[in-house]
């Protein structure tokens, strides 16, 4: 009996053979656009199509073919074929490598990010902008997609240690960024002589198809690694930061004329002979903020916010002037400051320094005993300071009562804590998370850790500089009338409310500790938050809750578009009182003269592409600022390898946990691949982990004891290993016991989550 032909139920039915050429080449096309990125084979393409025997195979084939000839689909060789990437569906982003290689595409405008696996993204590297197609959505909602073209490399340099064997003219830098998972190969130029374990930048110039390594060139070295000056250059550099002024530059400044001219007093309200003084931390170099306090006939208060006038000195479009808007920010490191504008400007011609006329931009407040704003004026100034304070000097009077100007400090003083009462009774959130700071030695290698405290004196200053920008803003930004000039443009510190899914996290989170959150939006959000700052304070779990609670918040920035600020509770807000140190508050000082004088309002487009700048530049310097404490946590280590200590968990990833160190704040890394007592899959939307047989489970805030085993100060980076867990509850100690045995075959280390904004 002849044995039946097996039907294909899922072959394309037709009409007649000669029909079926046509349809297969249907059904193959249809294939190619369903799965752009799959690879398919002549004899996989036949079979879906309907016919995988000898003939179906040759039809096949010459479909295949022909979409080849005609760009639809493109040979991989091998007898592998995938649609061309012109057929594809592409879409532009920005790659956020991960540490394992694989990335989240970041493309303007999306809500969500799209992962890419590490064996789909094509070369790419950190800040790459690419072409990806879209391949699927997970079931947790997130897109998943494959790069089909690099559009262009990041222009940004890598900083790393390059190892060099000796006699070779070549060499790998291991790249100390996690977001570049592969060592950079780097062939020398001629004369070019860089010595193992120097730290150096390199800049990708290209990652040939079946190479390991991508291929870069050295554009800058630093030094040998381990240095400070060394380390410190290059963190500047890794971030884009300046570590010095060009000679044109200096130059400019230093021609700069500092006499006060007779035109100057006339056209300034002179306040040099109201008492006047500045505070400031004890190793402070530039003064551009001072206080004027008397009391007025009337019985109420004169209070006088002083600014260095630095825009009186730094015309538009001059060299000083355009390297200030290109920094935008000074950039303070763990043992130095990169100051905005030249020391001519920062440390002597604006710096506010006693016994020395200066001229500055002012607002002068009338408060009544209650702190009630009676009249307020702007404008420009002479002042006199009479005596430079430390915050410690004005703390010791606030406290005794007794010192120089005690009148004065006691009066501004009790002023301040009405003004700092009242802003939180409105809404204001207080975030009084502690900072840990270095002792160095002469050579930078820090020797002792301390926490910055926040005393009655700091508050003082606070309080007033608020009241300042606060007011500044709204004589500017408060509408006038109608018609065209009835808003002008600014430049605006704003704050938004926070994001409703990480506010939802937070609260899940912090119910683990026994404390429940029940606002969801608004000013409700900002009294609960204040009361439960209130009740973490003093408690083990203080500094991760408060922690958490910032990363929850929106990010400030600077805008033309006033949203307000959130956090201060305030409609409106600027930055006004830091001229030597942020180029916004420049802006600022520039407008608002501008408006005082009459003008119309100025153009919102070029102001806005400032803000974003400074927005900017403000992120980079923060990173780089970090990145230094890091260091210095690292060198602190080094020395206390092997030692115990106590901790709390204070961050869950993919790679493993972090923990921060009770009694100095400095944080490592416990990675998933030495937590051997078992395999442990990392939950993302519960910041936890939990081991696959032991159910063992590790989340944010957990207190643990650890050992410190690596110090690596090439990488910034602590080790620690798990010695023991402690009860929530009881507070009793489990210790962690490396058992093989517990272990099973085929574990899933991470079950990725969605990435939200």
């Amino acid at each position: 009996m002849a044995k039946k032909k097996k039907i294909n139920k899922n072959a394309p039915k037709t009409a007649s053979r000669r029909g079926r050429t046509t349809d297969r080449s249907a059904v193959i096309g249809e294939l190619f656009r369903l799965f752009p990125t799959k690879r398919y084979t002549v004899k996989s393409l036949a079979a879906a199509s309907g016919g995988a025997d000898t003939e179906g195979r040759q039809e096949t084939g010459q479909i295949v073919r022909g979409m080849v000839d005609e760009g639809t689909v493109q040979s991989l060789g091998g007898g592998k074929y995938r649609l061309s990437s012109s057929a594809q569906k592409t879409v532009e982003g920005i790659v956020d490598m991960l540490a394992s290689g694989s990335a989240y595409i970041k493309v303007e405008g999306e809500d969500k990010d799209t992962f890419v696996d590490a064996r789909n993204a094509g070369h790419a590297m950190h800040g790459d902008r690419v072409k990806f197609v879209t391949t699927r959505v997970k079931r947790n909602g997130v897109p998943e997609g494959e790069i089909v073209e690099i559009v262009s490399r990041s222009e940004k340099g890598y900083v790393g240690v390059i190892q060099v064997e000796e006699g070779k003219n070549y060499g790998f830098v291991k790249v100390d960024s996690r977001k570049v998972p592969v060592d950079i190969f780097v062939h020398f130029k001629e004369g070019q002589r860089v010595a193992n374990n120097e730290k150096v930048m390199v800049r990708i110039l290209d990652w040939p198809d079946g190479s390991k390594s991508p291929q870069g060139e050295i554009v800058q070295a630093f030094g040998m690694s381990g240095d400070n000056n060394t380390e410190m250059h290059a963190i500047l550099a890794e971030y884009d930061l300046p570590y010095h002024f060009d000679k044109e530059v200096l130059d400019a400044a230093e021609a700069i004329p500092g006499e006060i001219k007779p035109r100057d007093y006339i056209e300034r309200r002179d306040m040099r002979n109201i008492p006047t003084f500045t505070i400031d931390p004890a190793d402070a170099k530039d003064f551009d903020d001072a206080l004027s306090v008397r009391k007025l006939v009337n019985g109420s208060w004169e209070v006088g916010v002083h600014i260095a006038d630095v825009t009186h000195y730094v015309t538009p479009g001059t060299i000083v002037d355009t390297e200030g808007q290109n920094r935008a920010t000074s950039v303070y490191l763990v043992d130095r400051t990169v100051p905005m504008l030249p020391e001519r400007l920062s440390n002597e011609l604006c710096s506010l320094r006693p016994n020395e006329e200066k001229l500055t931009f002012s607002a002068v407040f009338e408060l009544d005993d209650q702190a009630n704003i009676l009249q307020q004026w702007l404008g420009r100034t002479v002042i006199l300071s009479d005596r430079r304070f430390s915050y410690e000097e004005a703390q010791q009077v606030i406290e005794t009562g007794e010192g120089d100007y005690k009148e004065e400090i006691l009066t501004l003083h009790r002023l301040a804590q009405t003004l700092r009462a009242e802003r939180f009774r409105s809404g204001s959130i207080s975030f009084e998370r502690e900072e840990a700071k270095f002792r160095l030695d002469e050579n930078g290698k820090p020797i002792g850790v301390y926490f910055k405290e926040q005393k009655e004196s700091n508050q003082l200053i606070e309080e007033f500089m608020l009241l300042a920008n606060k007011k500044v803003a709204e004589f500017v930004g408060k509408k006038r009338g109608k018609g065209a000039n009835a808003e002008r443009t600014f430049v605006y510190r704003v704050h938004d409310e926070p994001n409703p899914d990480k506010l939802s996290t937070f609260r899940t989170f912090i119910s683990r500790f026994g404390y429940n959150f029940k606002a969801e939006g608004g000013k409700a959000v900002a009294k609960e938050m204040n009361r439960l700052m209130g009740k973490i304070k003093g408690k083990s779990e203080e500094n991760v809750v408060s922690t958490l609670a910032i990363r929850t918040m929106a990010k400030a920035y600077y805008s033309t578009d006033n949203i307000g600020h959130y956090g201060l509770a305030f409609d409106y807000y600027t930055h006004f009182t830091s001229p030597i140190r942020r180029y916004p508050d420049m802006m600022v000082h520039r407008l608002l003269a501008h408006y005082l004088a009459g003008g119309k309002s100025e153009d919102k487009t070029y102001y806005e592409g400032l803000c974003e700048h400074s927005s900017d530049m403000e992120v980079r310097a923060a990173e780089a600022e970090r990145a230094s404490i890091k260091y210095k946590m690292v060198e602190f280590m080094t020395e206390r390898v092997g030692q115990e200590f106590d901790g709390n968990i204070s961050g869950i990833t993919e790679w493993g946990m972090y923990v921060e160190l009770e009694q100095t704040h400095i944080e490592g890394m416990v990675s998933l691949r030495d937590m051997t007592d078992d395999f442990y899959v990392y939950y993302e939307e519960d910041y936890a982990i939990v081991g696959r047989s032991n159910h063992r489970r590790f989340t944010l805030g957990d207190k643990v004891r650890i050992r410190v085993e690596r110090a690596d100060l090439a990488k910034r980076q602590i080790d620690f290993s798990l010695v023991a867990s402690y009860d929530f509850k009881t507070g009793n100690a489990t210790p962690v016991v490396d058992d093989l045995d517990t272990r099973q075959a085929k574990p899933v280390r991470y079950r990725a989550g969605s990435r939200k904004k």
